[in-house]
């Protein structure tokens, strides 16, 4: 195996996750692949999908005075079914890119980002959406931060100028305890410590520890600790069937 063709990057907000892509964006195509094995990114993230929904609700609500499609006043999702939506549309993204993009298999990864908590499902329920396609191929690296650093990551990170970035958006306190304080991750994962079964598939999974926050500052720490989860996400792959 050269690389990895789809690579779910999970965890709760803040853990880290955007700061690991954007690490590896600033790598060379050769480095990256050489060292992480990891393509061409081509990356996959629902926030980007579900910030247009409050755009478009805000333009509804205050511009056309029509009323909210997607969202409240108060900025939480109307229907708890739009979680999966956001996880059909990434199944949707990643199929569109295989037909439209030269080469896909054979030179890209796949980065899918998302965070879910308990109060939405969790991760079992989001992964009841993903497709079988992007199953057979993918591995799972969650980054793990205990929900203490995930709300001081959150705060630190707020640029109220720049609420649709990927790296600086954020959560208020209150809708960061009522979303994610409460997570699946350890029931759905299970006992094994190498794959999880997901609609008959085996996915493999690395847990890449963050409490110590090594990705805010993307140096030696970070690159080390990177490449000892990446090596040891081979070696689980090598044994899938």
């Amino acid at each position: 195996m050269d690389k990895f063709d789809v690579i779910f990057l999970l965890g709760r907000p803040a853990a880290g996750k955007s700061e690991i892509i954007d690490f590896l964006l600033k790598l060379s195509d050769t480095e990256r692949k050489k060292e992480f094995y990891i393509g061409k990114i081509d990356e996959i993230d629902d926030f980007p999908m579900l910030w247009t929904w409050y755009e478009e609700d805000d333009i509804l609500a205050n511009k056309l005075h029509k009323p909210r499609l997607h969202t409240t006043e108060d900025g939480y999702f109307k229907y708890q079914y739009l979680w999966n939506l956001l996880i059909e549309r990434i199944s949707l993204e990643y199929e569109k890119h295989i037909r439209d993009i030269p080469n896909y298999l054979e030179e890209y990864t796949a980065l899918v980002e998302f965070s879910r908590g308990k109060e939405h499902g969790g991760y079992r329920e989001a992964f009841r959406h993903v497709s079988e396609e992007l199953l057979k191929r993918g591995a799972i690296i969650y980054v793990n931060v205990p929900f203490e650093e995930s709300l001081r990551k959150n705060r630190r990170r707020r640029d109220p100028s720049r609420p649709d970035s990927i790296l600086h958006h954020s959560l208020t306190d209150e809708k960061l305890i009522k979303l994610y304080k409460e997570i699946d991750w350890d029931e759905f994962r299970g006992e094994n410590q190498e794959f999880i079964k997901i609609k008959g598939i085996n996915v493999p999974y690395v847990v890449f520890e963050n409490a110590d926050d090594v990705t805010t500052n993307d140096g030696i720490p970070l690159r080390n600790r990177l490449k000892e989860t990446v090596e040891k996400l081979k070696s689980i792959i090598v044994k899938r069937v």
